[in-house]
């Protein structure tokens, strides 16, 4: 009886812990999505104007010692680069909220797990899931935000040569698209004016950008204003072409993903069958299974026919994924 009792404490214990975890990852949920979309501004601008340099000559010095210590972050074996992916996510300036989600996350997983498992093996799962899950959702949201952002590009570019072209500057035409554009290109682009502001030179600058965003069409911008830079020529005629240039590989990128949409939906259908499968037969017969669990061959099998199934998964996405 005691050892009922103490069976049931454990029990209740986890469950109560897990209810706390739940409340605070709702809780923290909540800041993240309902958190003002200026206080990320506020920590960039914050960033640069907290550089304090000896001097007005040192600023652009200090200020690209700054941007690369942000890019340097702080590598995780299961996450990767902290900073990076905050900055990509679009969640500067939240990374203790997405650790505590990430930990309670962690925690309540471990609860679930200890169920079944042993505390010291059950807690650990928890957390590297909760990791894996939280590098996914950061992983995700950029590229969310990359195609929102890529959407933009032409219509900023346009925008830019524009007023280049009827003579304003540089710096003008950035702040323009930055109070002009919706988030999350006129984010980015009152950043970049921001850097501009505080020293930093131009080609810096739209490289940091294209680092922060981690996009083809950006880097090619960045890239493109480094050369016109160094060599002279028509900024505005560049602006333009790059402009028709990312339009035209938006084009070319619906009709990659409409072409192989048929592929895809086979593969995810081929790959969820043998899954549906196993569940309706187990709903329906439960003795198919449990009628042969016992024989010594039933746990080799299901794990080879588990890593078929897995690997046939691998397989199709590879077949059906491109890269443009």
């Amino acid at each position: 009886m005691q050892g009922g009792s103490e069976m049931s404490l454990s029990l209740t214990t986890i469950w109560i812990a897990a209810a706390l975890s739940i409340l605070l990852l709702g809780g923290l949920a909540l800041r993240l999505i309902f958190a003002p979309e200026a206080a990320q501004e506020k920590v960039r601008a914050g960033r640069l104007k907290a550089l304090g340099p000896e001097s007005q000559g040192q600023t652009a010095e200090a200020l690209v010692r700054n941007n690369a210590a942000a890019r340097l972050g702080c590598e995780l074996p299961v996450i990767g680069n902290v900073t990076l992916l905050l900055q990509r996510a679009g969640f500067e300036g939240r990374g203790p909220i997405i650790a505590l989600m990430c930990g309670s996350a962690g925690f309540l997983f471990g609860a679930v797990l200890s169920i079944i498992l042993h505390a010291g093996v059950a807690f650990p799962l928890g957390i590297l899931a909760s990791a894996m899950m939280t590098r996914s959702f950061l992983k995700a949201r950029h590229q969310r935000r990359v195609n929102a952002l890529v959407q933009q590009l032409p219509d900023a570019l346009d925008l830019m040569m524009r007023g280049l072209r009827v003579g304003h500057p540089v710096n003008a035409t950035i702040a323009n698209v930055g109070r002009s554009m919706p988030d999350p290109i006129g984010a980015e682009f009152r950043q970049l004016g921001e850097q501009i502001a505080h020293g930093d030179f131009l080609v810096d600058a739209f490289k940091d950008f294209g680092e922060r965003v981690g996009q083809e069409d950006v880097e090619y911008l960045a890239v493109a204003v480094s050369i016109q830079h160094g060599t002279g020529g028509n900024l505005a005629e560049m602006l333009g072409t790059l402009s028709q240039v990312v339009r035209d590989r938006i084009v070319m990128r619906r009709r990659i993903m409409a072409l192989s949409s048929e592929g895809r939906l086979s593969a995810t259908l081929l790959s969820a069958m043998p899954v549906v499968i196993y569940l309706a037969t187990s709903i329906t017969a439960p003795e198919y299974y449990s009628g042969v669990s016992d024989d010594p061959m039933f746990r080799p099998l299901a794990w080879a026919i588990v890593l078929l199934v897995i690997g046939n998964y691998l397989a199709l996405r590879k077949l059906v994924s491109f890269k443009f």
